[in-house]
């Protein structure tokens, strides 16, 4: 392989912050940050298909379904599409009271008047400015320093200011993104936010939000976090703004510095469903929301219909939702490792019998929180074990395996799957059980049988239809079991013993009440067998029959010779 052109060399990493005196990692998150939505804007503009009007107007509806209340719906300076998407929900009437709707404009006063004329009616509404002020782009976009790109700011927040005043009634908020935070310098940044509020002085009850975008991820979350406490710490009028930020993912860690950047102080994130943006993406609202309330925290945000929401967001996208998706894939809840299906098992029957606080194996949260069913916790392929198998019978069938039958039935299952290759639905489980363990022989069929206990003993008469006629089985003895054993050890002169048994009343069947299943040796070779009947007795002598049945050490032509044994 040419490695020519694979060089780290020509990567310098990124510069860190020397703080040690930094808090944000003795911090914990207790609340729900406000969220705010940029899927109609930034997301939208990173599809290869941008939505239709229809499918924002959808898109809009749900992100106001699940509780968003600020949510930014387009660039109508810069997109006529967007600007009449804006229009119509105003004119339409379609933004409910605890919503407010937010537009990007570039700090450009033609763009900025355009953006305000898209917003009249409105009754509140955000107005985004931004401009980039890190080196790169000072230097190679804009050719200036950085008295010119602050100049940009500056005048980008008085146009704002002035063009607000010609629509009185509608409650503005300001906000301002210094593109770029991230790679910016920190002291350069402060500098910038401090002239911009020092034009819309949000200390005198202007409404104002400060955006700390990381508009490409460069370098790890703990070094974001240190930039954002330092911001904090020397940035004026602190108090009276609202500090959000706006991470990317280009480095997969947008969910993690948003994370550690409120721990260093933001009040606001903006984010994505699904992490949907340019490149690899926008901060992912649905991972951050989910992570909270896996701890105890109310997200603020209804994510229980969460195939719903995937449903919109495939429509409106044409995106997919990766099935390891964190909280949200088809898969997260799903354990096809043997030894993870066992301990879900136990688990959910621990919590079913004890209660408490929330804590499953391998499941951090109730799949049925978000609208999973638990048929999709547990399934079934070649990796599986006894776990996941009677886990599976136990939940869709009503039949609870002994454990020693869990681990037999577990390799005819795991075999059936390595032969296909594919996974094993419950239906299919169910099937193998009853091929393997059910199944018996019509004249192996029990059509009866009496049974009357006397003192300390049981007198069982068994009834087999062999050919129309009935056929007699009787035997005396401790118990059933024992009784039936020891006749048919007799009948045949083989040498026939119990090495494990168990029988059970089934929570929920149709009819049948009782499973029995019986595991023997007949001249020392080991069989299996079980049967489900309306009570235990009759399970208990049909799992024998079978088991015999399925040992092969009787024919059919003795079964019809059977005559009353004492």
């Amino acid at each position: 392989m040419n490695h020519t052109a694979f060089d780290h060399r020509k990567y310098a990493p990124a510069p860190v912050i020397a703080k040690p005196d930094r808090r944000w990692p003795n911090q914990r998150i207790t609340r729900a940050p406000l969220f705010a939505s940029v899927d109609l804007r930034d997301g939208n503009q990173a599809l290869e298909r941008p939505m239709s009007v229809e499918q924002k107007l959808r898109f809009f509806d749900l992100l106001v379904a699940i509780g968003l209340t600020e949510i930014e719906v387009g660039f109508p300076s810069a997109s006529q599409a967007d600007f009449d998407f804006t229009r119509r929900l105003i004119e339409e009437g379609r933004i409910p009271p605890q919503v407010t709707i937010q537009v990007l404009t570039q700090a450009r006063p033609d763009l900025i008047t355009r953006s305000f004329e898209a917003l009249a009616g409105v009754p509140r509404a955000i107005v985004h400015v931004y401009n980039s002020t890190n080196p790169v782009q000072r230097e190679q976009v804009f050719g200036m320093d950085r008295a010119g790109v602050r100049a940009i700011a500056e005048n980008g927040a008085r146009w704002v200011r002035d063009a607000a005043t010609a629509y009185p009634d509608t409650e503005w908020s300001f906000q301002y993104s210094p593109e770029s935070y991230s790679a910016t310098e920190p002291d350069y940044a402060v500098e910038v936010v401090d002239a911009v509020n020092a034009i819309w002085r949000p200390d005198r009850g202007q409404r104002v939000i400060i955006n700390l975008p990381a508009t490409v991820e460069i370098t790890t979350p703990n070094a974001f976090a240190d930039q954002v406490e330092w911001f904090c710490d020397r940035v004026a009028m602190r108090d009276h703004f609202v500090l959000s930020l706006h991470t990317h993912n280009d480095r997969g860690t947008g969910v993690a510095a948003a994370e550690l950047g409120l721990l260093a102080g933001a009040d606001r994130l903006e984010g994505t469903l699904f992490g949907n943006g340019e490149r690899t993406g926008n901060m992912d609202l649905i991972t951050m929301a989910m992570n909270l309330y896996s701890q105890g925290i109310d997200p603020t945000l209804e994510l229980s219909d969460m195939e719903g929401i995937e449903k919109v967001y495939r429509e409106c996208t044409a995106l997919p939702v990766h099935p390891r998706h964190p909280w949200a894939g088809e898969l997260v809840y799903t354990a096809f490792s043997g030894s993870h299906q066992d301990a879900i098992r136990k688990g959910l029957s621990h919590r079913a019998r004890h209660g408490g606080k929330w804590n499953v194996p391998y499941l951090p949260i109730d799949p049925l929180d978000l609208g999973r069913r638990y048929e999709a916790v547990v399934r079934i392929n070649s990796q599986s074990g006894k776990g996941g198998v009677a886990h599976v019978l136990e939940r869709d069938h009503g039949i609870r395996l002994p454990r020693w039958l869990a681990v037999e039935f577990a390799r005819q299952v795991q075999t059936e799957a390595e032969v296909t290759g594919a996974e094993v639905n419950s239906r299919t489980v169910r099937a193998l059980f009853e091929r393997f363990y059910l199944e018996v022989p019509a004249e192996w069929r029990l059509a009866g049988y009496r049974m009357n206990r006397q003192g300390g003993q049981v007198d069982i008469d068994v009834q087999l239809e062999q050919s129309g006629v009935v056929q007699r089985l009787t035997a005396r003895g401790d118990g059933v079991v024992s009784a039936l054993v020891a006749a048919l050890a007799r009948r045949y002169g083989v040498a026939l013993e119990v090495v494990e048994f168990d029988e059970h009343a089934l929570e929920h069947s149709t009819g049948a009440r009782a499973l029995a299943a019986v595991a023997i040796t007949v001249n020392g070779a080991r069989v299996a067998g079980a049967a489900i009947a309306e009570d235990s007795a009759g399970a208990a002598v049909q799992a024998i029959l079978t088991a015999l049945a399925t040992s092969g050490a009787c024919s059919a032509g003795e079964v019809a010779e059977l005559r009353r044994v004492q």
